[in-house]
């Protein structure tokens, strides 16, 4: 994967263009847009670079200023390992292993798998996670999304041995020790996220200085959602410099909140107001999903390995990701023109 030619020239490229920015953003990431734009041929490349280049012709967009303090602020060869991982391994060359194994298999494959773990899990079932990820690979798969109940410093030996991946680590606040967070900054293909809480002040502040790559994430239902529409929840987290906000709903929240929230924070990017990008998990999760393969899939799994609906709507043991290899459960769960079989 890191040998191959069309790598090598576009990482070459990113090296370039993340010098450059330091000394002219606007003009520098203007160019780099023209260009992966009239060199992409895939459709997620071409929707995301012709979408980036029209929202940077705003003179005004917060989004310069996001893409300035990132690359002034996290570690290079981080933010080129993470950003070629996320952007050429999963969404350029995953993307066409995707769409060549869902002709194949007649299922549908997802762009990013999300699981749950906690400290018992991950050292019960390490083999296993590794295995998955590998096979991963194999159909397209380089982006996992890891919700880690406890013990985030257990999973760092793993996706130390997946270097092609991009892994995005959500934590919670009693984890995050210093000792974790100097593990985690010996892994350029990993994405901290953590949760948005003013006594996280101090805490990003060492990541910052570490030149971590780290985001927030904030949990909503029914009640939370006028700190989202009026924009007092990004106003706020922007002064802490992440680079996303991912918003995830409870598990009591309506699919229907859930849908306005998603229309909402698609609208706020549209609007380049904020010095992050507001990700709504599970609706922009499905969004890419359908721009890399026209049925929209996606995978969550518990501590236990069980296939389950993030809005608890079903949990599915009979597809277990400790138990079963990943193409036997994308082909059971996930066939071609059909919702995720319940």
């Amino acid at each position: 994967m890191k040998n191959t030619m069309s790598r090598i020239l576009i990482e070459s490229t990113v090296k370039r263009t993340i010098k450059s920015i330091r000394n002219d953003p606007k003009r520098s990431i203007r160019n780099i847009i023209d260009m992966a734009l009239q060199f992409s041929d895939g459709r997620f490349q071409q929707q995301f670079f012709t979408a980036a280049q029209t929202l940077l012709k705003n003179e005004n967009s917060a989004y310069y200023s996001l893409v300035s303090d990132t690359v002034l602020n996290v570690d290079e060869n981080r933010l080129l390992t993470f950003g070629m991982n996320l952007g050429y391994n999963s969404c350029t060359f995953g993307a066409r292993k995707i769409r060549e194994n869902e002709q194949i298999l007649n299922c549908n494959i997802p762009w990013t798998i999300c699981l749950q773990t906690d400290e018992q899990s991950v050292e019960k079932y390490a083999q296993q996670i590794h295995q998955r990820i590998s096979e991963g690979e194999e159909l397209g798969i380089y982006t996992w999304m890891l919700f880690a109940q406890s013990g985030p410093e257990k999973l760092l030996p793993l996706l130390h041995k997946h270097s092609n991946c991009a892994f995005i680590l959500f934590c919670r606040s009693e984890d995050l020790s210093t000792a974790f967070t100097e593990q985690a900054a010996e892994l350029y293909n990993l994405m901290l996220v953590v949760p948005y809480e003013e006594e996280n002040t101090i805490l990003c502040t060492q990541m910052q200085e570490m030149g971590l790559l780290y985001s927030f994430y904030s949990l909503y239902s029914q009640k939370d959602t006028e700190d989202i529409v009026n924009g007092n929840l990004f106003c706020g987290a922007q002064q802490l410099h992440p680079v996303f906000h991912a918003l995830l709903p409870k598990p009591d929240c309506p699919q229907y909140i859930s849908n306005l929230i998603h229309q909402m924070v698609a609208r706020t990017r549209e609007e380049q107001m904020y010095s992050l990008i507001p990700w709504e998990l599970n609706g922009d999760n499905q969004m890419i999903d359908r721009i890399i393969s026209d049925d929209v899939c996606d995978l969550f799994f518990d501590i236990e390995g069980s296939l389950y609906h993030y809005m608890g709507e079903y949990k599915r043991e009979s597809c277990n990701l400790f138990e079963q290899d990943l193409t036997a459960i994308v082909k059971m769960a996930c066939p071609k023109n059909k919702e995720i079989l319940q």
